[in-house]
């Protein structure tokens, strides 16, 4: 008799297996998929804060659509950070601050927490979405990091087509390389607020309805930047990190700060030991500012779909699409929530 009933047992375990199986394979089980972005952190002008809302807006919305269509948080968010590579409110792509040159360098760097696969690229010069160029070095190149004439010659042969450098540089970008020369604030990410042209690095944070999370993070850099100057933004663990059973995190604010401090991944191990998201972000940035008397801001998704923002600065502009809603914000404690029906 006892042989009889474990038998039935292991038999109706097994369709129970097989149909539970089946039922994830048709999504009936499916996470809600969840998108964060930023448009950079620093002292952002009261005259920029609507280009700022309106850029982080549609930002989001391009990369939730992919989402909804079935698409991976890996195309998710670079739908949405090339969408502000494309706005000049942003210091990514077009409108990126330029270096003592006056020439654009841009950075960017993507991460899936699959696998803990990446691909990042930097001085990129002539080509007007970098982060596209991270992307493709993550799916198609042996490796993880791409420089210069390197990340050039792939980016060619990948099929990218070149644009004149000067047609990426903004008057914005230009304005802000004379008040670095005239007043000599060095390390800006932001526009000064005498020009009001204030822009910032973007990022953004996915996690897809298989439960795949991935993390991409594009930047100018600083303006009045040494030639061949690298920060945070391209570094894998500083400006970006993922990982499928902890969470993502894209950072940003004082590159060199960021990049000592490992503060994407000082969030994930934060995680890792048990904190929330919101808890993990706030604790991390307010350490490296302590520690390095530098601003910084991160958003943050835990595995589970849970956000975090925080940042140091004076002004982060942040957006997240959750359950039917467009939350967004640029002060701290500031948290507007607008009904979205996609």
């Amino acid at each position: 008799m006892v042989d009889l009933l474990l038998t039935l047992f292991r038999q109706n375990m097994y369709f129970v297996t097989l149909w539970t199986a089946l039922l994830l394979i048709n999504g009936y089980f499916a996470m809600e998929p969840v998108i964060i972005v930023h448009g950079g952190a620093g002292n952002i002008p009261q005259s920029r804060v609507k280009g700022k809302f309106d850029g982080v807006k549609v930002a989001v919305i391009a990369g939730h659509k992919v989402l909804l269509q079935g698409g991976s948080a890996l195309d998710a968010v670079e739908a949405a950070v090339v969408s502000m590579e494309e706005d000049e409110n942003f210091n990514a792509g077009y409108g990126s601050v330029l270096n003592l040159r006056g020439e654009v360098a841009m950075e960017a760097s993507i991460m899936r927490g699959e696998d803990l696969n990446s691909g990042a690229v930097t001085l990129v010069k002539e080509f007007r979405n970098p982060i596209s160029i991270a992307h493709k070095v993550l799916t198609d190149s042996p490796h993880s990091f791409l420089g210069g004439e390197g990340a050039k010659l792939f980016a060619l042969e990948k099929g990218f087509s070149t644009v004149p450098p000067e047609s990426l540089i903004s008057e914005n970008a230009k304005n802000a390389l004379e008040e670095f020369l005239q007043h000599g604030e060095f390390g800006r990410t932001e526009i000064g607020v005498k020009n009001e042209g204030g822009v910032g690095t973007v990022g953004a944070v996915a996690i897809d309805k298989h439960g795949h999370i991935a993390v991409a993070t594009s930047t100018g850099g600083m303006s009045g930047k040494a030639v061949g100057r690298i920060g945070d933004t391209p570094l894998i663990g500083s400006g970006t990190y993922a990982d499928d059973n902890v969470g993502g995190v894209s950072t940003t604010g004082h590159g060199e700060s960021i990049l000592k401090y490992c503060l994407a991944h000082s969030i994930i191990k934060l995680m890792e030991n048990g904190s929330d998201a919101n808890t993990a972000t706030k604790e991390a940035v307010t350490g490296m500012t302590n520690r390095l008397n530098n601003t910084a801001g991160a958003i943050t998704l835990s595995k589970n779909g849970d956000v975090g923002i925080y940042f140091s600065s004076t002004r982060m502009s942040w957006a997240y699409i959750k359950e039917n809603k467009l939350f967004y914000g640029i002060e701290h404690n500031e948290v507007i929530a607008d009904d979205y029906a996609p």
